[in-house]
């Protein structure tokens, strides 16, 4: 049987770019998304790709961990025991005026990004464990280190799932299960093409390289981490910003 890898929010942008990465090098694949029509076309596109490979639609909503359970246990009534899970879904908590923000709102941020991807991680090492050998691998956000206006919840919980990959890598080095994060910087999704909240002129955009990510590179990056090409490398990180990260202010604005 294939190796096998989950990938939450994997429909389309950066999600489906990574389940490809990952089916390219001949990994079964299983796509989350929060309907399963959506996942299982996701799926059956996956597969007319890579017809060497299987590929499974998963409906998962923000859930609690009986249904957490349930998925793992249908995966694993499926044959597999994981490889590797990328958690790339995230609440973004967009426009959360600080002084404003609802609190049921600001603490469901932490839920989705934190608490929802801990009980999935922990499924998941329970799988790993018996193998021996596994790979977490969260896609984070370069906002984890460097705020930015009105995401407050955003920019915690992103600072929060650094501590808590470290804090997995302790804990499950001993089962030979690695916890890695991968930070991108702005990314090229659907948001960033229609400018949406005015994203294409955030200073984000002005990187020393003059560019900002593709779907591809974060993939590259989540395939580094969940792959043996990573071996011996956990509670690491890896940005993919375009170095946006390391300056002070941005040098490479447009010319007027």
């Amino acid at each position: 049987m294939n190796r096998s890898v989950f990938v939450t929010g994997a429909t389309n942008g950066t999600g489906y770019a990574i389940a490809s990465r990952f089916a390219k090098e001949g990994y079964d694949v299983f796509i989350t998304s929060r309907t399963k029509e959506n996942a299982d076309e996701a799926a059956a596109k996956l597969q007319r790709e890579y017809p060497g490979i299987k590929a499974f639609g998963v409906g998962l909503e923000v859930c609690g961990e009986e249904r957490i359970k349930e998925v793992f246990g249908d995966i694993r009534g499926k044959g597999y025991l994981l490889d590797t899970i990328v958690f790339n879904a995230a609440n973004l908590g967009i426009k959360q005026l600080t002084l404003e923000v609802d609190i049921k709102d600001f603490i469901d941020v932490f839920y989705t990004n934190i608490t929802w991807n801990f009980m999935m991680a922990r499924q998941a090492a329970l799988m790993m464990k018996e193998k021996g050998k596994g790979s977490i691998v969260f896609i984070n956000s370069n906002t984890a280190y460097r705020a930015i206006p009105d995401r407050v919840a955003y920019s915690a919980s992103k600072s929060g799932v650094l501590g808590m990959s470290r804090a997995l890598a302790v804990d499950f080095g001993k089962y030979g299960i690695r916890c890695n994060c991968v930070l991108p910087g702005m990314i090229k999704t659907e948001r960033w093409v229609n400018n949406y909240n005015d994203c294409r002129n955030a200073m984000s955009n002005y990187t020393p390289i003059g560019d900002i990510a593709e779907f591809e590179d974060v993939a590259n990056a989540a395939w580094y981490f969940g792959s043996d090409e990573s071996r011996n490398t956990t509670g690491a990180e890896l940005i993919v910003d375009g170095g946006n990260a390391i300056q002070l202010y941005p040098v490479n604005m447009p010319k007027k």
